[in-house]
């Protein structure tokens, strides 16, 4: 396997089924589970993670945003069913059909449209109904025109309905008054089909703070999604009924070290200026990788289990940190961007924070550039470039 020396994701498959096995126990026996691996697997990557999922009896399918990205799903020979949770376009209806992709349709004409090309290719296609309870996105709202135009849709051939979901907007807040006011909404809707005789068998609501959360509202299925790589929806859950690990690491080494007198700037503009004799080591590693340029002059690395703080702006392929107190520093060292070091653990919750952004962003912008090593048993197992 190939050394990556400059830059790679360590992803640890270890923690990941950990978090599988984790959200399993807190959810209903009957439930099943739908793995979200949109955006790449939010940066983990979506096929190792779809393969490992793949194994489990209790995993309905997997969820993304796009049509290519439900094609790579299928391209790598998995078989559970592939749903995509945003829109589609017209162009991609006949490699929906023809692979068996699940669109959500919250449109009648969009249903219409399916229904003709599935017939065309002479096929049924499984669609899911988005229906909108409080996120004011993409669904369809919950009147009786909606009831309505479901009814005309259930007499479509060439296609059937499988399920319908809805999105909690705020879940991961402490106060759940808002979610289970979506969840009332979703249940009073669902059950005015079902007395029609519109009998839809997989109803789900739950995203990952709902799992954590809301078993109220675990129902047919639940959706997984930022849970699966160990990273909690907020600060407001509680992470006390579901203990999850990390399942990503961020890791370079130093390429040089120089020692800088006192009144030196360092990077670009001079937004840092040496008050002392310091030791300032380069790192290989910028915003072209997704790291975040906002850590300028305020986040930290771990090098020999120690913090060493970022000296200036983050420049698009490299970054300078101070090592003065890390003696033992010498160049082609390990460092720690994300991750533990020693005693030292440097978190994706800590790092947002520190960039002004979202635990979600910071993985999901960890760009194609960083090398991923997969990990199992303590081990790399296989590598993605």
């Amino acid at each position: 396997m190939k050394k990556h020396s400059r830059v790679y994701a360590a992803v640890d498959m270890d923690a990941i089924a950990e978090n599988f096995r984790q959200m399993r126990e807190n959810i209903n026996r009957d439930t099943k589970m739908i793995a979200v691996i949109k955006t790449d697997g939010y940066g983990h990557g979506a096929i190792p993670i779809a393969r490992m999922a793949e194994q489990y009896d209790y995993i309905w399918g997997y969820a993304v945003a796009t049509a290519e990205e439900a094609l790579e799903i299928k391209k790598a020979g998995l078989l559970k069913p592939v749903l995509i949770l945003g829109y589609t376009f017209e162009e991609d209806y006949a490699r929906l059909v023809r692979h068996q992709i699940r669109p959500v349709v919250f449109k009648l004409s969009t249903a219409g449209k399916l229904s003709e090309e599935a017939c065309r290719q002479n096929k049924v296609l499984p669609i899911h109904l988005g229906l909108d309870t409080g996120m004011s996105r993409i669904g369809f709202p919950d009147t009786a025109e909606s009831i309505d135009i479901i009814r005309k849709i259930t007499q479509m051939p060439g296609i059937v309905i499988e399920g319908i979901f809805t999105h909690f907007a705020r879940a991961d807040e402490s106060d759940k008054t808002n979610a289970r006011k979506q969840l009332v909404r979703y249940l009073e809707f669902t059950g005015k089909l079902e007395e029609m005789g519109i009998h839809i068998p997989v109803r789900h609501c739950s995203n990952s703070a709902g799992i954590l959360e809301m078993r109220e509202a675990n129902l047919d299925a639940v959706r997984a999604g930022i849970t699966i790589y160990g990273i909690y929806p907020s600060e407001e859950v509680s992470r006390e009924s579901l203990p999850l690990m990390p399942a990503m690491e961020l890791k370079s080494h130093i390429v040089y070290i120089k020692e800088l007198e006192e009144g030196v700037p360092v990077s670009y503009g001079g937004t840092f200026v040496t008050s002392r004799r310091t030791a300032v080591a380069t790192i290989p590693v910028g915003y072209g990788d997704g790291y975040p340029r906002s850590l300028s002059n305020r986040g930290w690395v771990l090098i020999h289990g120690k913090k060493a703080p970022i000296l200036g702006r983050v420049c698009m392929d490299q970054f300078m940190v101070d090592v003065t107190d890390i003696p033992e520093a010498g160049e082609l060292d390990e460092v720690t961007l994300m991750g533990r070091d020693g005693e030292e653990f440097l978190s994706v919750d800590t790092l947002a924070k520190l960039s002004g952004r979202f635990p979600y962003e910071f993985v999901c912008d960890i760009g194609k550039r960083v090398p991923r090593v997969y990990y199992q048993d303590g081990r790399a197992v296989f590598d993605r470039i």
